[in-house]
């Protein structure tokens, strides 16, 4: 079985473009069969194009393209805001806001040719986005999964709560969890397979594969294929070995 994988976007559509070439080219170097691409979340936010990302990605699918597109924390705050402009996202802190620059919602409704977040109204804002975000593009968010799992894998967005069976994971830790994950070495019976917490490159620790490398801070968006129990990640020079640290 080979699947690939593909980190936290954040807007970052010419990146997502050049990974997607990437996996293009490896996969016509072998005459292995199709395989799925999942990209873990957090499509929107700090870049420059998150509505082209989104028009990317509904475009590829419905071309055919064999991808699997997860909603992250950062989606989920853009479909609480477009749903009610009072939204507050129980897991964010609450001198936050999603439109705030640190996080990025600002960049996102530029995007769509809203602009002001932080100078005008929620309400002002929210009216804006109505107008101008597609339906299909909030519905396409708002079925966004949570969890794709194949034998030996399971890819979420931010990672799973250790001990706790699959069919019981709560939304709230799949799209947020980090205290409790990240410093979690026992065995979770399958690779997870996660972003969320950026990393300066991609790193396998054993019970987990991290593949967000910071794209939404201006750094690379990184892209792995999985054979079996062997990960590599996908360069212009060809495939890097990425062994358990």
């Amino acid at each position: 079985m080979r699947i690939y994988a593909i980190g936290d976007v954040h807007g970052q559509l010419e990146k997502l473009r050049e990974v997607h070439a990437l996996v293009r080219a490896d996969f016509a170097a072998s005459a292995h069969p199709g395989a799925e691409i999942v990209h873990v979340g957090d499509l929107v936010d700090r870049g420059p194009d998150s509505r082209g990302v989104i028009s990317y990605l509904i475009d590829g699918i419905a071309a055919g393209e064999p991808w699997v597109v997860l909603k992250g924390n950062h989606d989920r705050m853009f479909e609480g805001f477009m749903g009610d402009p009072d939204y507050h996202d129980p897991c964010l802190r609450p001198d936050l806001y999603w439109s705030h620059p640190r996080l990025g919602g600002d960049t996102t409704l530029a995007s769509y040719g809203v602009h002001g977040a932080g100078e005008r109204l929620f309400f002002d804002l929210h009216d804006d986005a109505i107008r101008n975000v597609p339906e299909a593009h909030r519905a396409f968010i708002r079925a966004l999964p949570l969890m794709h799992r194949v034998p030996g894998l399971a890819f979420v967005h931010a990672g799973i709560r250790p001990g706790v069976p699959f069919e019981e994971q709560t939304e709230d830790d799949l799209l947020w969890i980090r205290q409790g994950y990240l410093d979690d070495s026992r065995d979770h019976g399958v690779l997870i397979v996660h972003g969320h917490t950026p990393v300066e490159a991609v790193t396998h620790y054993g019970n987990r594969l991290n593949i967000d490398t910071g794209a939404g801070y201006g750094r690379a968006l990184s892209v792995v294929v999985i054979e079996g129990s062997q990960v590599w990640q996908l360069t212009p020079a060809g495939r890097v070995p990425v062994v358990p640290a």
